[in-house]
């Protein structure tokens, strides 16, 4: 009997115990959880209550740029734009830059693939990236920077500052009466001025109708001397200074990207006034000069605006540089022996 007693005491005791045991573990719990997963569960961060003022992360942007072609104007464009970007939206804007140099039918594919990918913004540097993009998207922002008239470019008559529709951005013109007085200023008793320019641009048309305007009530007579590209540039070049005492280039992309032919034919022999200073540095004697890092830089405060939804693009007129600088090119000038007059200031020409 005892050890029949005894026997019952230990089994009870032992009941007991695996019951105890049971009871330890936490309510709920799933017996199929692999060993050690509390741990980690409890060592992740508890989710911030609704009302949070916790930092959550920024909201992110994709950009696409597309710029016409390499040149030191369009380049430094192209950077002031991503430095605002930067600058304004630190972390947020994945920029992908594409450069189509200096074919447009490649602006339309640089585009086009942009709106295939869905960006949230396109940065378009010149007229035929704007061109471009505007054909392609009428709902994606779309932002200008070195186009000289949005009103030409785009085809809109009586133009008023507004695109009103996904277009605005930046201007690169300067006063083109200014330009026109500038000849004045340094060939006072020239009589004739040969304008030159690419006739694939529209902007350059526009430009130099202007300057021509001016230039006849200061009394000069002018003559335009379009090429249709590089092929036929040196002809009409030649053309030009060979029948004129001056010679003036408006802001045209193809005039930029081919200075060495200008140069080539003029340094020495015949003056050349720039529409801005990438071309006076490369073949002429002044220009009434704007900074291309500044219009691209207020690009991307514009872009910025946009993004995070404090500007709505078709409201925002175009933007303008804020200040001209006269600047003259010294080898120019020491190449045809001039001096020159008070308040220019020296284009670095390497």
């Amino acid at each position: 009997m005892k050890k029949t007693a005894k026997l019952t005491a230990l089994l009870l005791a032992l009941v007991m115990s695996l019951s105890l045991a049971a009871c330890s573990g936490s309510p709920g719990a799933d017996s199929s959880a692999p060993a050690g997963s509390q741990a980690v569960e409890s060592s992740a961060p508890s989710a911030a209550p609704e009302n949070s003022t916790e930092p959550t992360g920024g909201e992110k942007y994709v950009v696409g740029i597309c710029q016409l072609a390499p040149h030191p104007a369009l380049d430094a464009a192209t950077e002031g734009f991503i430095d605002a970007l930067n600058e304004k939206l630190p972390g947020q804007v994945d920029i992908q830059n594409k450069n189509a140099a200096g074919d447009t039918p490649t602006c339309a594919t640089i585009v086009n693939g942009f709106v295939s990918d869905g960006v949230d913004l396109i940065m378009a540097n010149a007229t035929s990236p704007l061109q471009a993009a505007a054909s392609a998207t009428n709902s994606i922002p779309v932002l200008g920077t070195s186009i000289t008239e949005y009103g030409v470019a785009l085809g809109i008559e009586n133009f008023s500052g507004t695109v009103g529709t996904n277009v605005s951005g930046t201007s690169d013109l300067a006063p083109l009466d200014q330009q026109a007085e500038m000849i004045k200023e340094w060939y006072p008793d020239a009589k004739t001025v040969g304008l030159i320019y690419c006739s694939a641009e529209p902007n350059s048309q526009y430009q130099v109708d202007n300057v021509q305007k001016k230039l006849e009530e200061l009394g000069y007579t002018c003559k335009q001397y379009p090429f249709s590209d590089t092929n036929d540039m040196a002809s009409v070049v030649q053309d030009a200074a060979d029948n004129n005492e001056v010679l003036y280039v408006p802001t045209d992309n193809t005039a930029a990207n081919s200075t060495g032919i200008i140069n080539n034919i003029c340094q020495g022999v015949v003056p050349v006034f720039a529409g801005e200073e990438g071309i006076c540095g490369g073949c002429g004697v002044a220009t009434l000069s704007i900074s291309y890092y500044d219009i691209g830089y207020k690009t991307g405060e514009m872009a910025a605006q946009i993004l995070t939804g404090e500007a709505d693009v078709s409201t925002m007129p175009i933007e303008y540089a804020p200040q001209f600088v006269k600047k003259y090119n010294p080898v120019t000038c020491e190449a045809l022996g001039l001096t020159p007059p008070e308040g220019y200031e020296a284009i670095s020409v390497q």
